[in-house]
């Protein structure tokens, strides 16, 4: 088991793992007919996710524009809050096929609120694309196009998740032996 930060991870996702995954998910979003596609990626924990998917989905014949929102539902805590646009992207989605690229899909909150924020903007359509997904946690009936993993009910970190802000670097995706 790696020891980071003086802490114990159990290894759920390898790094190999979600790179072959990755390369699924961006043939099975490159079969469907997108035009003009706008990937955005909610930041701060889909970033390595929705780049090493976005380079994945270039391989895979896409060119999509790549877009940022930052939406905060947490805090520094580990439980979901209120949704908030902290940062907003820049480029006009009306008309536009979108997709929403996520670390992980648990309550449903803040990718029910970003999905219908980008359709009340005129959005051609507006997809999903999570890296994992928890359906026990689910409080909307909200549903990823494109999923990764689906994932057990644990506090995970790596590959872009933290906890209070440690173990986003981590290439693989990991549960905290212990008290994080």
């Amino acid at each position: 088991m790696p020891v980071v930060r003086g802490k114990e991870i159990e290894v759920l996702y390898s790094a190999s793992a979600i790179a072959r995954r990755n390369l699924e998910l961006a043939k099975e979003i490159a079969s469907r007919e997108y035009e003009d596609l706008l990937v955005i990626s909610v930041l701060k924990g889909s970033f390595i996710f929705a780049g090493d998917l976005i380079r994945a989905m270039h391989d895979a014949g896409l060119e999509p524009e790549v877009e940022f929102i930052f939406i905060s539902s947490y805090g520094a805590g580990t439980t979901s809050g209120e949704v908030r646009v902290l940062r907003d992207i820049d480029n006009n989605v009306a008309g536009r096929d979108v997709l929403l690229v996520d670390d992980i899909l648990e309550s449903g909150k803040t990718l029910k609120y970003t999905r219908e924020l980008m359709l009340s903007r005129g959005a051609k359509s507006c997809s999903i694309a999570v890296l994992l997904d928890k359906r026990m946690r689910r409080q909307t009936d909200l549903e990823a196009d494109y999923v990764g993993f689906e994932c057990p009910d644990y506090f995970v970190v790596g590959y872009g998740m933290d906890v209070a802000h440690a173990f986003r670097e981590l290439p693989f995706v990991g549960v905290v032996k212990g008290d994080a």
